[in-house]
Protein backbone atom coordinates (compact mmCIF):
# COMPACT_ATOMS: atom_id res chain seq x y z
CA UNK A 1 0.00 0.00 0.00
CA UNK A 2 1.07 3.51 -1.19
CA UNK A 3 1.76 6.24 1.67
CA UNK A 4 -0.59 8.58 1.72
CA UNK A 5 2.09 11.24 1.83
CA UNK A 6 3.87 10.06 -0.76
CA UNK A 7 4.75 12.90 -3.68
CA UNK A 8 3.54 10.03 -6.35
CA UNK A 9 0.49 8.80 -4.73
CA UNK A 10 -3.00 8.99 -6.68
CA UNK A 11 -6.06 8.74 -5.26
CA UNK A 12 -9.00 6.88 -7.20
CA UNK A 13 -12.27 6.20 -6.95
CA UNK A 14 -13.81 3.41 -8.89
CA UNK A 15 -17.30 3.32 -9.69
CA UNK A 16 -19.05 -0.28 -11.16
CA UNK A 17 -22.17 -1.89 -10.15
CA UNK A 18 -21.19 -5.27 -11.31
CA UNK A 19 -19.45 -6.92 -8.37
CA UNK A 20 -16.91 -8.81 -10.63
CA UNK A 21 -16.33 -6.55 -12.94
CA UNK A 22 -15.83 -4.00 -10.15
CA UNK A 23 -12.99 -6.81 -8.48
CA UNK A 24 -11.58 -6.96 -12.11
CA UNK A 25 -10.94 -2.87 -12.60
CA UNK A 26 -9.81 -3.15 -8.78
CA UNK A 27 -7.51 -5.62 -8.77
CA UNK A 28 -5.75 -4.37 -11.93
CA UNK A 29 -5.45 -0.55 -10.61
CA UNK A 30 -3.75 -1.40 -7.14
CA UNK A 31 -0.81 -3.11 -9.09
CA UNK A 32 0.26 -0.21 -9.10
CA UNK A 33 1.59 0.45 -5.23
CA UNK A 34 1.05 4.28 -5.80
CA UNK A 35 -2.69 3.85 -6.27
CA UNK A 36 -5.26 4.38 -3.71
CA UNK A 37 -8.37 3.08 -5.02
CA UNK A 38 -11.87 3.36 -3.01
CA UNK A 39 -14.72 0.99 -4.86
CA UNK A 40 -17.95 1.85 -4.90
CA UNK A 41 -21.20 0.21 -6.61
CA UNK A 42 -23.61 2.83 -6.50
CA UNK A 43 -23.21 6.45 -7.32
CA UNK A 44 -25.43 7.85 -4.37
CA UNK A 45 -22.42 6.41 -2.75
CA UNK A 46 -19.83 7.76 -4.91
CA UNK A 47 -21.29 11.33 -4.61
CA UNK A 48 -21.47 11.24 -0.53
CA UNK A 49 -17.87 10.67 -0.37
CA UNK A 50 -17.20 13.24 -3.25
CA UNK A 51 -15.52 15.68 -0.28
CA UNK A 52 -12.76 13.10 -0.13
CA UNK A 53 -11.38 15.28 -3.14
CA UNK A 54 -10.24 12.42 -4.98
CA UNK A 55 -8.13 13.34 -8.16
CA UNK A 56 -9.39 10.18 -10.34
CA UNK A 57 -13.01 8.74 -10.94
CA UNK A 58 -12.93 5.70 -12.97
CA UNK A 59 -17.05 5.52 -13.89
CA UNK A 60 -19.28 2.68 -14.93
CA UNK A 61 -21.78 4.37 -17.75
CA UNK A 62 -25.07 1.60 -17.30
CA UNK A 63 -25.44 1.97 -13.85
CA UNK A 64 -28.27 0.72 -12.08
CA UNK A 65 -29.32 3.71 -10.20
CA UNK A 66 -28.94 5.94 -13.23
CA UNK A 67 -26.35 6.30 -16.53
CA UNK A 68 -22.92 7.83 -16.53
CA UNK A 69 -23.58 11.13 -17.84
CA UNK A 70 -25.69 12.81 -15.16
CA UNK A 71 -22.75 11.16 -12.52
CA UNK A 72 -20.54 13.08 -14.67
CA UNK A 73 -22.12 16.23 -14.97
CA UNK A 74 -23.01 16.17 -10.64
CA UNK A 75 -19.33 14.64 -10.62
CA UNK A 76 -18.02 18.08 -12.36
CA UNK A 77 -20.31 20.11 -10.21
CA UNK A 78 -18.96 19.75 -6.61
CA UNK A 79 -15.40 18.78 -8.20
CA UNK A 80 -14.32 20.46 -11.51
CA UNK A 81 -11.09 19.34 -11.96
CA UNK A 82 -11.42 15.86 -11.01
CA UNK A 83 -10.32 13.51 -14.22
CA UNK A 84 -12.76 11.13 -14.82
CA UNK A 85 -12.50 8.18 -16.94
CA UNK A 86 -15.97 6.75 -18.56
CA UNK A 87 -15.79 2.85 -18.86
CA UNK A 88 -18.27 1.42 -20.92
CA UNK A 89 -20.06 -1.49 -22.50
CA UNK A 90 -20.97 0.42 -26.03
CA UNK A 91 -19.37 1.03 -28.16
CA UNK A 92 -21.31 4.44 -29.51
CA UNK A 93 -18.97 7.44 -31.12
CA UNK A 94 -21.66 10.15 -30.60
CA UNK A 95 -22.20 9.09 -26.63
CA UNK A 96 -18.41 9.41 -26.22
CA UNK A 97 -18.32 12.32 -27.77
CA UNK A 98 -20.71 13.99 -25.69
CA UNK A 99 -19.35 12.78 -22.90
CA UNK A 100 -15.55 14.13 -23.48
CA UNK A 101 -17.76 17.69 -24.67
CA UNK A 102 -18.89 17.23 -20.76
CA UNK A 103 -15.81 16.52 -18.97
CA UNK A 104 -14.66 13.25 -19.20
CA UNK A 105 -10.77 12.81 -19.97
CA UNK A 106 -11.13 8.94 -21.46
CA UNK A 107 -13.47 6.57 -22.90
CA UNK A 108 -12.62 3.27 -22.84
CA UNK A 109 -14.72 0.36 -23.71
CA UNK A 110 -15.20 -2.69 -22.28
CA UNK A 111 -13.32 -5.55 -24.00
CA UNK A 112 -10.18 -7.57 -24.18
CA UNK A 113 -8.18 -4.28 -24.12
CA UNK A 114 -9.84 -2.50 -21.34
CA UNK A 115 -6.85 -2.74 -18.47
CA UNK A 116 -4.04 -1.96 -20.87
CA UNK A 117 -6.48 0.88 -21.80
CA UNK A 118 -7.30 1.97 -18.37
CA UNK A 119 -3.69 1.65 -17.35
CA UNK A 120 -2.25 4.20 -19.95
CA UNK A 121 -4.84 6.75 -19.08
CA UNK A 122 -3.99 6.59 -15.57
CA UNK A 123 -0.55 7.18 -16.80
CA UNK A 124 -1.03 10.09 -18.74
CA UNK A 125 -3.42 11.92 -16.04
CA UNK A 126 0.16 10.97 -13.52
CA UNK A 127 1.93 13.27 -16.08
CA UNK A 128 -0.40 15.68 -16.51
CA UNK A 129 -0.73 16.38 -12.67
CA UNK A 130 2.97 16.06 -11.88
CA UNK A 131 3.15 18.55 -14.84
CA UNK A 132 0.49 20.73 -13.30
CA UNK A 133 2.27 20.44 -9.71
CA UNK A 134 5.61 21.64 -11.46
CA UNK A 135 3.82 24.48 -13.07
CA UNK A 136 2.85 25.84 -9.56
CA UNK A 137 5.57 25.00 -8.11
CA UNK A 138 7.98 27.00 -10.23
CA UNK A 139 5.55 29.83 -9.89
CA UNK A 140 5.69 29.85 -6.47
CA UNK A 141 9.62 29.76 -6.62
CA UNK A 142 9.21 33.08 -9.09
CA UNK A 143 6.72 35.01 -6.82
CA UNK A 144 9.49 33.81 -3.74
CA UNK A 145 12.17 34.77 -5.55
CA UNK A 146 10.42 38.43 -6.31
CA UNK A 147 9.37 38.75 -3.00
CA UNK A 148 10.71 42.39 -1.84
CA UNK A 149 12.53 40.97 0.69
CA UNK A 150 14.12 38.84 -1.49
CA UNK A 151 15.12 40.89 -4.82
CA UNK A 152 15.29 44.38 -3.00
CA UNK A 153 17.64 44.27 -0.63
CA UNK A 154 18.72 47.37 1.13
CA UNK A 155 17.68 50.25 3.79
CA UNK A 156 19.05 53.34 2.77
CA UNK A 157 16.98 56.24 1.98
CA UNK A 158 17.26 56.22 -1.98
CA UNK A 159 16.16 52.47 -1.53
CA UNK A 160 13.29 52.90 0.53
CA UNK A 161 12.12 55.69 -2.36
CA UNK A 162 12.50 53.06 -4.54
CA UNK A 163 10.44 50.50 -2.82
CA UNK A 164 7.37 52.88 -2.33
CA UNK A 165 7.23 53.79 -6.10
CA UNK A 166 7.02 49.72 -6.66
CA UNK A 167 4.70 49.30 -3.97
CA UNK A 168 2.11 51.98 -6.08
CA UNK A 169 3.40 50.09 -9.29
CA UNK A 170 2.30 46.88 -8.29
CA UNK A 171 -1.02 48.06 -7.19
CA UNK A 172 -2.02 49.30 -11.12
CA UNK A 173 -1.92 49.27 -14.40
CA UNK A 174 0.23 52.19 -15.23
CA UNK A 175 2.95 52.37 -17.59
CA UNK A 176 6.44 52.51 -15.59
CA UNK A 177 9.73 53.74 -16.58
CA UNK A 178 13.14 52.51 -14.98
CA UNK A 179 16.06 54.93 -14.88
CA UNK A 180 19.58 53.74 -13.72
CA UNK A 181 22.77 52.87 -14.56
CA UNK A 182 23.99 49.49 -15.45
CA UNK A 183 23.85 46.80 -13.11
CA UNK A 184 21.88 48.54 -10.88
CA UNK A 185 18.62 45.72 -10.87
CA UNK A 186 16.62 47.73 -13.46
CA UNK A 187 15.35 44.44 -14.86
CA UNK A 188 15.06 42.56 -10.73
CA UNK A 189 12.48 45.49 -10.31
CA UNK A 190 10.58 45.38 -13.19
CA UNK A 191 9.73 41.91 -12.47
CA UNK A 192 9.13 42.63 -8.78
CA UNK A 193 6.49 44.68 -10.10
CA UNK A 194 5.12 41.85 -12.33
CA UNK A 195 5.33 38.94 -9.65
CA UNK A 196 3.71 41.39 -7.33
CA UNK A 197 0.73 42.53 -9.37
CA UNK A 198 -2.52 41.31 -10.66
CA UNK A 199 -0.82 40.04 -13.49
CA UNK A 200 1.66 37.75 -11.90
CA UNK A 201 -0.30 34.94 -13.53
CA UNK A 202 0.29 35.84 -16.96
CA UNK A 203 4.02 35.83 -18.90
CA UNK A 204 7.04 38.34 -18.02
CA UNK A 205 8.29 39.00 -21.40
CA UNK A 206 11.92 41.11 -21.75
CA UNK A 207 13.05 42.26 -24.92
CA UNK A 208 17.08 43.99 -25.12
CA UNK A 209 16.35 46.81 -27.55
CA UNK A 210 20.11 47.28 -27.47
CA UNK A 211 20.53 43.50 -28.26
CA UNK A 212 18.64 42.93 -31.70
CA UNK A 213 19.23 44.66 -34.76
CA UNK A 214 17.31 47.52 -36.04
CA UNK A 215 15.72 45.71 -39.12
CA UNK A 216 14.39 42.90 -37.08
CA UNK A 217 12.86 44.99 -33.87
CA UNK A 218 10.02 44.98 -35.50
CA UNK A 219 9.50 41.37 -36.34
CA UNK A 220 10.38 40.79 -33.01
CA UNK A 221 7.63 43.22 -31.29
CA UNK A 222 4.89 42.73 -33.94
CA UNK A 223 5.36 39.47 -35.09
CA UNK A 224 5.11 38.54 -38.87
CA UNK A 225 3.15 36.65 -41.57
CA UNK A 226 4.93 33.68 -44.01
CA UNK A 227 6.19 35.26 -46.65
CA UNK A 228 6.47 38.66 -44.94
CA UNK A 229 10.18 39.40 -46.02
CA UNK A 230 12.80 36.76 -47.61
CA UNK A 231 13.43 34.26 -44.73
CA UNK A 232 9.83 34.37 -43.52
CA UNK A 233 9.39 30.94 -43.55
CA UNK A 234 6.52 30.83 -40.72
CA UNK A 235 4.46 32.95 -39.26
CA UNK A 236 5.98 34.95 -36.01
CA UNK A 237 4.06 35.90 -32.70
CA UNK A 238 5.84 38.89 -31.35
CA UNK A 239 6.52 39.85 -28.08
CA UNK A 240 3.46 42.22 -27.62
CA UNK A 241 1.20 38.97 -28.55
CA UNK A 242 3.28 37.11 -26.54
CA UNK A 243 3.19 39.04 -23.15
CA UNK A 244 -0.79 39.74 -23.92
CA UNK A 245 -2.50 39.69 -20.20
CA UNK A 246 0.79 39.84 -18.98
CA UNK A 247 4.16 42.21 -18.93
CA UNK A 248 6.44 43.36 -21.55
CA UNK A 249 9.89 45.01 -20.39
CA UNK A 250 11.05 46.60 -23.14
CA UNK A 251 15.35 47.51 -21.31
CA UNK A 252 17.11 50.01 -23.21
CA UNK A 253 14.55 51.84 -25.28
CA UNK A 254 16.46 54.52 -25.56
CA UNK A 255 18.71 53.06 -28.17
CA UNK A 256 15.61 52.47 -30.53
CA UNK A 257 15.42 53.98 -33.38
CA UNK A 258 13.03 57.62 -34.56
CA UNK A 259 11.47 55.09 -37.41
CA UNK A 260 10.79 52.63 -34.99
CA UNK A 261 9.34 54.81 -32.01
CA UNK A 262 6.91 56.06 -34.62
CA UNK A 263 5.76 52.90 -34.98
CA UNK A 264 5.66 51.97 -31.39
CA UNK A 265 3.81 55.24 -30.18
CA UNK A 266 0.96 53.89 -32.76
CA UNK A 267 1.18 50.81 -31.52
CA UNK A 268 0.57 52.21 -27.68
CA UNK A 269 -1.58 54.71 -28.41
CA UNK A 270 -4.42 52.25 -30.15
CA UNK A 271 -3.25 49.30 -28.37
CA UNK A 272 -3.54 47.38 -31.48
CA UNK A 273 -1.18 45.99 -34.13
CA UNK A 274 -0.73 44.54 -37.29
CA UNK A 275 2.14 41.82 -37.92
CA UNK A 276 4.23 42.30 -41.00
CA UNK A 277 2.98 41.26 -44.05
CA UNK A 278 -0.56 40.83 -42.82
CA UNK A 279 -4.21 42.48 -42.36
CA UNK A 280 -5.99 41.22 -39.44
CA UNK A 281 -6.04 44.01 -37.09
CA UNK A 282 -4.99 42.24 -33.45
CA UNK A 283 -5.66 44.00 -29.64
CA UNK A 284 -3.85 43.39 -26.82
CA UNK A 285 -4.43 43.56 -23.43
CA UNK A 286 -0.32 44.22 -22.17
CA UNK A 287 1.38 46.24 -19.56
CA UNK A 288 4.40 48.13 -20.16
CA UNK A 289 6.92 48.33 -18.64
CA UNK A 290 10.39 50.51 -19.77
CA UNK A 291 14.24 50.85 -18.56
CA UNK A 292 17.47 52.71 -19.37
CA UNK A 293 20.28 53.94 -18.56
CA UNK A 294 20.30 57.50 -20.42
CA UNK A 295 18.26 60.66 -19.36
CA UNK A 296 15.49 60.14 -21.75
CA UNK A 297 14.53 64.39 -21.12
CA UNK A 298 18.50 65.32 -22.77
CA UNK A 299 17.72 62.51 -25.49
CA UNK A 300 14.43 64.40 -26.52
CA UNK A 301 16.64 67.34 -26.70
CA UNK A 302 19.05 66.09 -28.70
CA UNK A 303 16.46 64.81 -31.05
CA UNK A 304 17.23 61.06 -30.37
CA UNK A 305 13.82 60.66 -28.76
CA UNK A 306 10.58 61.39 -29.65
CA UNK A 307 8.84 63.53 -27.63
CA UNK A 308 5.38 62.05 -27.68
CA UNK A 309 6.94 58.74 -27.18
CA UNK A 310 8.74 59.94 -23.99
CA UNK A 311 5.76 61.26 -22.25
CA UNK A 312 3.48 58.18 -23.67
CA UNK A 313 6.07 56.14 -21.77
CA UNK A 314 6.44 57.72 -18.89
CA UNK A 315 3.91 57.03 -16.63
CA UNK A 316 5.63 56.15 -12.98
CA UNK A 317 9.15 56.73 -12.66
CA UNK A 318 11.90 55.00 -10.58
CA UNK A 319 15.34 55.79 -10.64
CA UNK A 320 17.68 53.40 -8.68
CA UNK A 321 20.81 54.60 -6.98
CA UNK A 322 24.19 53.77 -8.15
CA UNK A 323 25.82 51.24 -5.66
CA UNK A 324 28.33 53.58 -4.70
CA UNK A 325 25.54 56.18 -3.35
CA UNK A 326 23.70 53.51 -1.34
CA UNK A 327 26.19 52.97 1.79
CA UNK A 328 25.70 50.41 4.05
CA UNK A 329 23.75 48.41 1.47
CA UNK A 330 26.82 47.09 0.47
CA UNK A 331 27.04 44.76 2.81
CA UNK A 332 23.82 43.94 3.02
CA UNK A 333 23.96 42.53 -1.00
CA UNK A 334 27.43 41.01 -0.04
CA UNK A 335 25.85 39.04 2.77
CA UNK A 336 23.02 38.12 0.30
CA UNK A 337 25.46 37.24 -2.52
CA UNK A 338 27.41 35.00 0.05
CA UNK A 339 24.58 33.04 0.70
CA UNK A 340 23.37 32.26 -2.46
CA UNK A 341 26.65 31.39 -3.70
CA UNK A 342 27.01 28.78 -0.64
CA UNK A 343 23.19 27.63 -0.93
CA UNK A 344 23.52 27.51 -5.11
CA UNK A 345 26.99 25.25 -4.41
CA UNK A 346 25.80 23.31 -1.38
CA UNK A 347 28.17 24.33 0.88
CA UNK A 348 28.68 25.74 4.22
CA UNK A 349 27.85 29.61 4.98
CA UNK A 350 30.94 31.71 4.53
CA UNK A 351 31.41 34.81 6.72
CA UNK A 352 33.21 37.72 5.70
CA UNK A 353 36.24 38.68 7.67
CA UNK A 354 35.97 42.37 9.05
CA UNK A 355 39.02 43.70 6.34
CA UNK A 356 36.94 42.03 3.63
CA UNK A 357 33.98 44.03 4.93
CA UNK A 358 35.90 47.28 4.72
CA UNK A 359 37.68 46.41 1.79
CA UNK A 360 34.30 45.83 -0.10
CA UNK A 361 32.95 49.25 1.17
CA UNK A 362 35.77 51.05 0.03
CA UNK A 363 35.46 50.19 -4.31
CA UNK A 364 32.94 52.30 -6.12
CA UNK A 365 31.33 49.37 -8.45
CA UNK A 366 31.13 51.19 -11.69
CA UNK A 367 29.70 48.16 -12.66
CA UNK A 368 27.11 48.15 -9.73
CA UNK A 369 25.20 45.18 -7.81
CA UNK A 370 26.10 43.21 -10.99
CA UNK A 371 29.68 43.52 -10.38
CA UNK A 372 29.41 43.22 -7.04
CA UNK A 373 27.76 40.03 -7.09
CA UNK A 374 30.60 38.83 -9.58
CA UNK A 375 33.28 39.43 -6.76
CA UNK A 376 31.29 38.00 -4.34
CA UNK A 377 31.21 34.40 -6.06
CA UNK A 378 34.95 34.86 -7.31
CA UNK A 379 35.52 35.72 -3.30
CA UNK A 380 33.45 32.19 -2.26
CA UNK A 381 35.37 30.47 -4.71
CA UNK A 382 38.80 32.06 -3.28
CA UNK A 383 38.22 31.59 0.57
CA UNK A 384 40.00 28.90 2.37
CA UNK A 385 38.44 27.37 5.06
CA UNK A 386 35.16 29.23 6.37
CA UNK A 387 35.97 33.13 6.24
CA UNK A 388 36.30 35.20 3.10
CA UNK A 389 39.43 36.76 3.55
CA UNK A 390 40.15 40.50 2.51
CA UNK A 391 42.87 38.83 -0.13
CA UNK A 392 39.82 37.08 -1.72
CA UNK A 393 38.46 40.35 -2.55
CA UNK A 394 39.74 41.20 -6.04
CA UNK A 395 38.60 44.20 -8.26
CA UNK A 396 39.34 44.35 -11.99
CA UNK A 397 43.10 45.58 -12.89
CA UNK A 398 44.09 49.51 -12.47
CA UNK A 399 39.93 48.89 -11.25
CA UNK A 400 41.07 51.30 -7.85
CA UNK A 401 42.79 53.85 -9.44
CA UNK A 402 40.68 54.31 -12.58
CA UNK A 403 37.77 54.64 -10.62
CA UNK A 404 39.07 56.57 -7.91
CA UNK A 405 36.96 59.71 -7.74
CA UNK A 406 33.75 58.00 -8.86
CA UNK A 407 33.19 57.98 -5.10
CA UNK A 408 32.61 61.38 -3.31
CA UNK A 409 35.25 61.01 0.16
CA UNK A 410 36.72 63.56 2.07
CA UNK A 411 40.72 64.17 1.89
CA UNK A 412 41.38 62.03 4.61
CA UNK A 413 39.62 59.07 3.15
CA UNK A 414 41.38 59.76 -0.04
CA UNK A 415 44.46 59.45 1.68
CA UNK A 416 43.67 56.11 3.56
CA UNK A 417 42.24 54.62 0.09
CA UNK A 418 45.57 55.84 -1.99
CA UNK A 419 48.02 54.22 1.08
CA UNK A 420 45.76 51.13 0.95
CA UNK A 421 45.86 50.85 -2.78
CA UNK A 422 50.07 51.21 -2.59
CA UNK A 423 50.37 48.78 0.19
CA UNK A 424 48.14 45.79 -1.11
CA UNK A 425 50.33 46.49 -4.44
CA UNK A 426 53.86 46.56 -2.73
CA UNK A 427 52.74 43.86 -0.24
CA UNK A 428 52.51 46.03 2.86
CA UNK A 429 56.18 47.00 2.35
CA UNK A 430 55.89 50.26 4.33
CA UNK A 431 59.19 51.64 3.63
CA UNK A 432 58.96 50.73 -0.16
CA UNK A 433 55.67 52.65 -0.14
CA UNK A 434 56.69 56.20 2.16
CA UNK A 435 58.95 55.66 -1.10
CA UNK A 436 56.88 55.96 -3.49
CA UNK A 437 54.47 58.66 -2.05
CA UNK A 438 56.78 60.59 -0.83
CA UNK A 439 55.96 60.31 2.75
CA UNK A 440 56.98 59.86 6.26
CA UNK A 441 56.61 56.28 7.11
CA UNK A 442 55.22 57.47 10.68
CA UNK A 443 51.89 58.28 8.33
CA UNK A 444 51.25 55.24 7.13
CA UNK A 445 51.73 53.83 10.52
CA UNK A 446 49.49 55.92 11.87
CA UNK A 447 47.00 55.12 9.11
CA UNK A 448 46.63 51.78 9.83
CA UNK A 449 46.66 52.26 13.50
Amino acid sequence: MAKVNSPNVLNIFLLEDDKWYNKFLLHHLTLNPDNIVESYFTSCDLLKNLYKDPAVIVLDYSLSDGNGADVLKKIKITNPGVYVIIVSGQEDIDTAVDLLKHGATDYIIKNDDTKERLWASIANIRDKIALKDEIVQLKNELKNQFDFSESMIGSCKAIKSVYSFIEKACSSNITVSIYGETGTGKEVVAKTIHYNSLRKNGKFVAVNVASIPKDLIESELFGHEKGAFTGAIARRIGKFEEANKGTLFLDEIAEMSLNMQAKLLRVLQERELVRIGGNEILKFDTRIIVATHKDLAQEVKKGNFREDLYYRILGLTVHLPPLRERGSDIIMLAKHFVKLYCNENKINLLKLSNEALDKLMEYPYPGNIRELKSIIDLACLMAEKSIIECKNIRYPDNAGSQNIFLREMSLEEYDKRIISEYLQKYNNNVLLVAKKLNIGKSTIYRMLK
